[in-house]
């Protein structure tokens, strides 16, 4: 294939919908866990699911970075932006993820200059005009989005540019899946691996899931055929009682990963003994912290934060959704308090969160499912 919309081919999604049944097993019931929330964002808006088998049931897993920041860094962030001569910036997606007490629009109300940015190099460039602010960059995401930041610090030392930092909340996948893998809330029978991460990372990381867990994962892209190709090898293993790692995603994600780009996170990088997950708690090594060597670009040491563990709302179940315990809609202020609009949780803000993506797409199939089972 060579073009987008070979890859959205409707007859090609049915024969391999039709492959997938028959090797589903009479009475048995498949449960996969698609780790990336790129993945659900395609499943929703394609409406995968309505291909699959009703046997087969596909649940959200914490791959998306701006849902499982717990609102205690958010509040630390701002608490930063507070600081005389500061100037934060962000990716446009954390803009509207609540803290106790509002989010960053709301605080540039109320005087914070937070700035959105589409990379940390943006940032470094703020910084180099405006000298006389000290610009912080709010750091996110899995491996996918770390090398970036890396090679940014690599490049403020370089040039001595002395008022930049960066306030890094960087998480890694493998201890996310093994806290999934060792919850005792979920049976899985196996895992949509995420792709993005993995073109940094590549597949030999995840052998630990098949071998000591006995749980096939096959690593997919992000198009339709991409994720239903991967449900079909992950039935075809089971089918023939095997757990392996396999690479759907070949043409993107090399096996041993990139080497510059784990190298480079190396560098300047190192795992904190542990971070709290919004949903999974306290997780050990499953986060980054600048290296002591660029400790000058580290706005956590630059900068007294509160660093107080704020608990969700109530109402709120993020961390049941984003460990796959319930679906978006099975929340209890979904799509009525909790809306894209008026969030109450990181899952409705960012465009990958399972709660914005079922929101935007999925609730509508829902919909005609409800009113077709009232005729």
């Amino acid at each position: 294939m060579r073009f987008v919309d070979e890859f959205r081919d409707a007859e090609k999604a049915r024969a391999l919908a039709s492959k997938i049944a028959g090797l589903c097993e009479p009475g048995r019931e498949y449960k996969f866990m698609e780790v990336c929330g790129g993945h659900t964002h395609t499943i929703y808006k394609h409406g995968l699911e309505d291909y699959l088998p009703e046997a087969i049931t596909l649940v959200h897993g914490p791959g998306c970075p701006v849902c499982v920041i717990p609102m205690g860094r958010i509040d630390d962030a701002i608490s930063i932006a507070r600081q005389p001569e500061v100037l934060m910036t962000s990716f446009g997606d954390m803009m509207r993820v609540p803290g106790s007490d509002g989010n960053f629009f709301d605080s540039n109300a109320e005087g914070t200059t937070i700035r959105m940015v589409y990379s940390p190099l943006d940032s470094l460039k703020i910084a180099r005009q405006n000298p006389d602010r000290d610009v912080v960059f709010m750091a996110i995401g899995f491996e996918t989005t770390t090398p970036s930041t890396a090679m940014t610090i690599l490049r403020a030392a370089a040039d001595g540019i002395d008022n930049f930092s960066i306030f890094c909340n960087h998480i890694t996948i493998i201890p996310a899946i093994k806290a999934i893998l060792d919850s005792p809330d979920l049976r899985l029978d196996g895992f949509i691996g995420p792709g993005h991460v993995s073109t940094v990372i590549g597949c030999h990381p995840y052998e630990f899931i098949a071998g000591r867990y006995g749980k096939p994962i096959v690593v997919a892209g992000f198009e339709p055929l991409d994720i239903l190709q991967a449900i079909y090898q992950l039935m075809l293993q089971l089918k023939e009682n095997r757990s392996e790692v396999e690479n759907q995603y070949s043409r993107v994600v090399p096996w041993e990963g990139n080497p510059t780009a784990l190298r480079v996170i190396n560098e300047t990088m190192q795992l904190r003994p542990y971070f709290e997950w919004r949903g999974l708690g306290f997780i050990s090594h499953s986060a980054l912290r600048i290296r002591d060597e660029y400790a000058r670009f580290d706005a956590e040491l630059k900068y007294h934060i509160p660093g107080v563990r704020v608990a969700d709302p109530k109402a709120c179940q993020c961390g049941e959704v984003l460990k796959g315990v319930l679906k978006p809609w099975e929340c209890k202020v979904f799509g009525t308090a909790c809306t894209p609009e008026t969030p109450i949780g990181t899952c409705m803000v960012s465009p990958e969160g399972a709660c914005a993506a079922y929101y935007n797409f999925g609730r509508f199939t829902r919909t005609r499912v409800r009113e077709a089972s009232t005729r």
